[in-house]
């Protein structure tokens, strides 16, 4: 694998998200699905490629309606935080390499999950970390929400401002 954050941005054909970082979609399921929380439709699965490279963070943002699962792919390992809808204690999970493990951290996980409509925010812990984002039902931008985007008053307690 290429160990510079431009040559797997080129060689992924990755673009700027809105988070932050890089993305590319590898997979959107043919086959519709009724959402339960609203019954709107969407994909049963869409799966992306997403790089942070160093100094990057995927800022605060949920995805709702869908669970999203977040798979070590390549680089270095990646603290995600995840935060309950109506804020609280953030949680912070180390993803990476079992391999891996950092002093003082438990082992990280290949694999995390942040449930449907929880706040999630991301750092690589190194150069780069490369990553296969899972969201189901599908993901639709229609359904993303920037934390930074909400008025100061209206955003839950527990998320780092760092990471807006």
């Amino acid at each position: 694998m290429a160990s510079r954050p431009e040559a797997l941005i080129a060689r992924f054909a990755l673009q700027p998200h809105p988070e932050g970082g890089w993305y590319r979609e590898l997979h959107r399921s043919v086959g519709q699905v009724c959402r339960s929380d609203d019954g709107k439709q969407r994909a049963g699965l869409t799966v992306i490629a997403f790089l942070l490279t160093e100094g990057q963070c995927s800022r605060w943002h949920r995805v709702e309606g869908g669970d999203e699962v977040w798979h070590h792919a390549g680089g270095d390992p990646l603290d995600l935080w995840r935060l309950p809808p109506q804020g609280g204690t953030a949680e912070r999970l180390l993803l990476g390499p079992l391999a891996t493990a950092a002093t003082g951290d438990p082992d990280p996980s290949p694999l995390q999950v942040v449930p449907a409509g929880w706040w999630q925010a991301a750092r690589s812990r190194g150069r780069w970390s490369l990553l296969h984002c899972c969201v189901g039902p599908g993901f639709a931008f229609e359904d993303f929400r920037l934390m930074a985007d909400l008025p100061p008053a209206e955003r839950p307690a527990g998320a780092d401002p760092a990471l807006l």
